[in-house]
């Protein structure tokens, strides 16, 4: 058995990623940390959870949580999640981590976006992009794998196949995303607040939003030049779920037929990406790590959808399967 540690396991993404491991049949949960004081049964945090795990959110050192541990997953917030990553990876464990800090390779971009200089930059360029569709091999054999953001999974699952195959141009791309408002976590905001949230439809961090770095990062690997998408994230009036509509030109006359064929050959493997004739759905990919994919040709564009569960593909689901490849299981294993 694998014994497995959260750090920071009170958000909705550590209540998703326990549900899935309470599952895994090869996983042990032996920590859970928050970085409150109090001791409390995580049963008073996750009510879900009662009856089913009797651990205690505590607030840890480090050093006793990689004693207790072979592999942790981190839910701590930038800035935050690298200080103790660095520390648990010197001691030996191994780490999907869920923040943003080991997501962007260079740390100048990294503080530019961020606004606070890294504390762990020497890692960043080695850290494996966690996108198993992706980036699988180099998975297997990481120590440190920086689980995606949801906004990227959806964009970059879309797009990076048509980059590769060049039936898309690199210029020009326009990504306009809808998520749940699970995507910005558990901590009260007053924009989040029932009122002011329901029934309303609002777009945010226009141009600014620091997915963006992450998103052209990894495109651009797969096109390989530079990319400069335009990005707008909106946060749509549901608990979860995540629609991504991208807008691209095509660098040759194509159909939508020859759009969704190269897609389905390139996913024809994947246990997780289903290309579809019909307009992806929240609701076909809600609680599962599926990621839905169509396309269209519309006019003189490239219209690609896709949709993901922002907590399970687009997060927890993520990392259960980035954690599956590292230690040689199933790629499946609690997530079919």
């Amino acid at each position: 058995m694998i014994r497995a540690a959260i750090l920071g396991a009170t958000g909705y993404t550590a209540r998703e990623l326990l549900n899935l491991l309470l599952r895994h049949p090869e996983i042990e949960i032996t920590a859970l940390t928050t970085r409150q004081d109090t001791r409390l049964p995580v049963a008073e945090s996750h009510p879900s959870l009662r009856g089913r795990l009797d651990l205690v959110l505590e607030n840890l050192p480090l050093e006793e949580v990689a004693a207790r541990a072979d592999c942790v997953f981190g839910c701590l917030p930038h800035a935050a999640s690298a200080a103790a990553v660095s520390e648990l990876l010197d001691a030996g464990c191994r780490v999907v981590d869920f923040s943003a800090d080991y997501r962007l390779n260079d740390p100048q971009v990294y503080a530019k976006w961020y606004g606070v200089e890294h504390p762990d930059p020497r890692r960043m360029p080695e850290t494996v992009y966690g996108l198993p569709e992706l980036f699988r091999e180099s998975i297997r054999d990481s120590d440190l794998v920086a689980n995606p953001g949801c906004y990227p999974t959806a964009a970059v699952l879309a797009l990076a196949p048509l980059l590769k195959q060049g039936i898309i141009s690199p210029k020009g791309i326009v990504i306009d995303a809808k998520s749940g408002i699970s995507g910005a976590g558990r901590t009260p905001k007053p924009n989040l607040h029932f009122p002011e949230a329901n029934e309303n439809l609002t777009a945010y961090n226009i141009g600014q939003h620091r997915h963006t770095p992450e998103i052209d990062q990894v495109l651009s690997v797969w096109a390989e030049v530079e990319t400069a998408v335009v990005f707008t994230p909106h946060l749509i009036p549901m608990d979860r779920g995540m629609l991504s509509t991208a807008y691209a030109e095509p660098v040759r006359d194509i159909t939508t037929e020859s759009v969704l064929q190269a897609l389905s050959v390139f996913y024809a493997k994947e246990p997780f990406v289903r290309v579809v004739e019909h307009s992806p759905s929240t609701k076909d990919v809600v609680q599962t790590n599926f990621c839905d994919i169509t396309a269209r040709r519309v006019g003189g564009k490239v219209v690609v959808l896709s949709a993901i569960d922002n907590l399970m593909k687009g997060a927890s689901g993520a990392a259960v399967q980035n954690f599956n490849l590292m230690y040689g299981f199933p790629e499946t294993t609690a997530l079919l």
